[in-house]
Parts: C-alpha cells; sequence; structure tokens
C-alpha cells in the first residue's frame, strides 16, 4: 500500500474571531441575554470560538427584522432585481469557497476533500440555481401568479452545516421571503461567514437573519408566531416534535429527517465498481449522510467476493486529519455523536451480529471511530433498523429480487436507496418497487441543485433542489 506524506491544508486562510455574536437586521449584535457557548473543533477538541446563545427575545428581533424586510423590500422587489442579490452571493462564495472549506473541516471535522470538492461548489451551484428562477416563478409550473409566504423560519443540522443553508435560504430568497435560520449549535461558523458574505453583498437588513443557539433557540423559531413557513432537516424524533408544534397553526412545513437506506447489490453487478459505491454511500463524512447507504443488501451468490474486496477497500482508507488532502475518514462531529455510535455497535455485537473494525490508528485527541462492517445482521437489530450516522456498516444478504426489496423497504425510513446491476429493467422495476424518495442507479450520494431531494414515510415530506424545491417556499 502506498504510504502518504501529510499534505496539510492552511489554516492561515481563515480568520475565526474569538466570539461571535448574532446576525440580525444586516448587523452583528449581543444576545440580550448575553449567554454564550463554545464551539469545539471534534478533530483536536480545542475550542474555536464563544457563539452567542440566542434567547427567545433575540429570536422575536430576528422575525421582525424579517417580517419588516419583506413588507417593505424584500417582497416587493421584482425578481430579476432579487435575483441579481443571489448571482453576487453566489459569485462571492465562489470567490471565497477556498476558506469555506477549510472553515467547514476546522469546525465539523469532516475531510477537506470533501468540503472542497463537494461542499462548496454544491452550495454556490445552489445559489446560482435559484438565481435563475427568481424571475421565472410564474413559469415553473405553480400557476400564474405564484406568492411568496412570508417569514420563513429555517434549522438546520451540523452534518453538511454549509450546504443545507444553501438548500434553505436559497429558493426561499428567490421566491421573495425572508428568512431566519438557527444554525447547529456544534457548527455554527460557515453559517455566521455567510452573513458576513451577505454584507458583502449589499443584501437588504433583515433579508437573512442568523440566530445561534441549541434547542431551545430552535423551538423559539419554529413556534413562533409571525413565522409563515418552517423547513427543517434533522432527526426524525425532533421532526415529528416540529410537525406536533406547527399543527393547526396554518404555517406551511418541509421536514428532510433520518433515513436507513438500502444499498442493494445484484450478482449481475459491476463488483469492483460497487464496492466503490458502497463505500462512498457509507463511509463518505464519517457516515454522517441521512441518506447514508448504511445497510446493504448483497445477493447471497456474490457477498463473499463482495465482502472481500470491500474490506479490502475499506483498509485502503485513510483516517485522520481533516485538513490533509489525503484523508478519507474525518473526526466524528462531536462526543455526543461518537456516544450513540458507540452504544449502538456495541448493541449490534450484544444481539449476535459479527463485528469487523478496520485496522487504522486513531489519534489520540478528538473524536474518532474507525469504518466498521456487521455481518451476520438480522432485520430485528437495532443496527438494521435505527440510524447509527456514522461510519458503520450492516450486511444483509438475499437470494431473490423480491427478497430484496421486501428487506429494503423493511423500515420506517423512506429517504433513499441504491441499486446495483447491469440491467436497466432490474433497475426500472426496483426503483419503483422502493419505498424511497430518491432511488440512485450504480452510483450512490449523487446530488445537483436541478435535482430535488427528499423522503417519503418517517424521512420526512417535501422536497428541496430542483423546480421541486421552491414550491415550499410559494403560496400557489
Amino acid at each position: 500500500m502506498f504510504e502518504y506524506a501529510p499534505a496539510p491544508e492552511s489554516r492561515d486562510i481563515v480568520d475565526i474571531k474569538p466570539s461571535y455574536g448574532l446576525f440580525i437586521n444586516g448587523e452583528f449584535v449581543d444576545p440580550k441575554g448575553g449567554e454564550a457557548f463554545k464551539s469545539v473543533n471534534p478533530a483536536t477538541e480545542e475550542t474555536l470560538a464563544e457563539i452567542a446563545d440566542a434567547s427567545s427575545e433575540d429570536v422575536d428581533a430576528a422575525v421582525a427584522a424579517a417580517r419588516r424586510a419583506y413588507d417593505t423590500v424584500w417582497g416587493p422587489m421584482p425578481g430579476s432585481e432579487r435575483a441579481k442579490y443571489l448571482y453576487r452571493i453566489a459569485r462571492i462564495i465562489a470567490e471565497r469557497s477556498r476558506e469555506l472549506a477549510v472553515l467547514e473541516s476546522i469546525d465539523n471535522g469532516k475531510p477537506i476533500k470533501e468540503t472542497r470538492d463537494v461542499d462548496l461548489p454544491l452550495v454556490a451551484a445552489h445559489f446560482f440555481y435559484n438565481a435563475g428562477w427568481a424571475d421565472k416563478l410564474d413559469h415553473a409550473g405553480f400557476g400564474p401568479t405564484p406568492r411568496p409566504l412570508g417569514v420563513a423560519g429555517q434549522v438546520i443540522p451540523w452534518n453538511f452545516p454549509l450546504l443545507m443553508l444553501a438548500w434553505k435560504i436559497a429558493p426561499a430568497l428567490a421566491c421573495g421571503n425572508t428568512v431566519v435560520l438557527k444554525p447547529a449549535e456544534t457548527t455554527p461558523l460557515t453559517a455566521l461567514a455567510f452573513a458576513e458574505i451577505c454584507q458583502e453583498a449589499d443584501l437588504p437588513p433583515g433579508v437573512v437573519n442568523i440566530v445561534t443557539g441549541a434547542g431551545e433557540t430552535g423551538r423559539a423559531v419554529v413556534s413562533h408566531g409571525d413565522v409563515d413557513k418552517v423547513a427543517f432537516t434533522g432527526s426524525t424524533a425532533v421532526g415529528r416534535l416540529i410537525a406536533k408544534a406547527v399543527a393547526g397553526t396554518g404555517k406551511r412545513l418541509s421536514l428532510e429527517l433520518g433515513g436507513k437506506a438500502a444499498n442493494i447489490v445484484f450478482a449481475d453487478a459491476a463488483i469492483d465498481q460497487a464496492v466503490e459505491g458502497i463505500v462512498n454511500g457509507i463511509f463518505f463524512n464519517q457516515g454522517h449522510v441521512c441518506c447514508a447507504g448504511s445497510r446493504l443488501l448483497v445477493e447471497e451468490s456474490v457477498a463473499d467476493e463482495v465482502l472481500t474486496k470491500l474490506k479490502r477497500r475499506i483498509g485502503t482508507l485513510r483516517l485522520g486529519d481533516p485538513l490533509d488532502k489525503n484523508t478519507d475518514i474525518g473526526a466524528i462531529n462531536s462526543a455526543e455523536q461518537l456516544q450513540r455510535i458507540r452504544e449502538l455497535t456495541r448493541s449490534g455485537a450484544d444481539e449476535g451480529a459479527n463485528m469487523w473494525t478496520a485496522d487504522c490508528p486513531l489519534p489520540d485527541t478528538g473524536y474518532w471511530f474507525a469504518p466498521t462492517v456487521f455481518t451476520d445482521v438480522q432485520q430485528s437489530h437495532r443496527i438494521a433498523r435505527e440510524e447509527i450516522f456514522g461510519p458503520v456498516l450492516s450486511v444483509l444478504t438475499f437470494r431473490t429480487p423480491d427478497e430484496a426489496i421486501t428487506k429494503a423497504n423493511n423500515t420506517p425510513y423512506g429517504l433513499s436507496a441504491g441499486v446495483w446491476t447491469e440491467k436497466g429493467s432490474r433497475i426500472l422495476w426496483a426503483a419503483n418497487q422502493l419505498k424511497a424518495g430518491v432511488v440512485w442507479a450504480n452510483t450512490f450520494n449523487k446530488f445537483d441543485a436541478t435535482s430535488p431531494f427528499g423522503g417519503l414515510k418517517e424521512s420526512g415530506y417535501g422536497r428541496e433542489g430542483g423546480r421541486h424545491g421552491l414550491e415550499g417556499y410559494l403560496d400557489v
């Protein structure tokens, strides 16, 4: 195996301030209660910055600023003018992409090659794409005169902090809404950098407001009486609570929640290609992906071959410094998430599954978990039913296509799935049978700003991205 010399990306391009306020009405302001919390680098456990903890009073101020901007500036503004601001934001993101990629890796723990080559290009693409729709909404297929909803309250997770921000803010602004967004408490830095980008783009004050904090801040945003639309990405458990809180209020709601995706490999698949797809499906972003292919369903006749090649390939993955350009597996985002991954892997071993872990040294500091594969998994096992949200793969086998579909659909989730076969007819048949919002064929984890993304069942409802992503922000 090749030995790679360290190739770290420089941190010098990033200027992290000692402390950050809330971004309300176009300015950074101190929280009314004066509370703060720390943002921590998960790879080193060093404190990066102190972050303002927004109270309900701060959320009131942010929503009031968003309402004023909607009523007086952004709502009445022609779509062609709104588009100019979105294009300007997109260009600034593209120009600052190296800086933002480094900042995301430091704050989140994911490898720099993922933030650099996946996250940031997609972030810019979503703003460019939605900018193009801003003056064409009458022709988007939602009726002749679709109107914005008003103020959107948005809550995003920690696994793709800047990308989830783009998924939420870009369509909301394109449609004429204003925004109050709460980033995850463990990964606020790129959202606050985006606030600076809004200032740099001369976005009218109040159009975008960013309030940092934990669960209480999110609850204040979601339950605020002057918020017209709620958009949430995160766990199914929190999604249920939000759905109950919003029920009967007249607010529009979209939810993008958890998943337990099946990655189905048929005997006629190109095995080497499928192995690469399996690795990408579960170990990309340390498995911190709601649509991760965490359940591998492989046809019994090729199971041994697939597992042998898969373990050999996993053995070549490099775990370590997220800022090293050679790193494949970065840090787990938080101590809390690492504890959950450990708990679920223990349950897998206790329930009788066979656990195999890649032989790789773990750094002494930070939050780390080696790539892990479970075989002899039963559908009743927790590791086959619950979302682990880490670099842990559960392997099941099947003998017939119908059995594969039955096992794949035996989950309360319905976000994504993958199918590996050389037969186009089988791909189309399987995609039609699978109860999932997104089905990939002979690939996995491929995203595009022009393509809608969302789930079925307990994976939520509504779509983000593409033309369909506009509908959740329009009164049609």
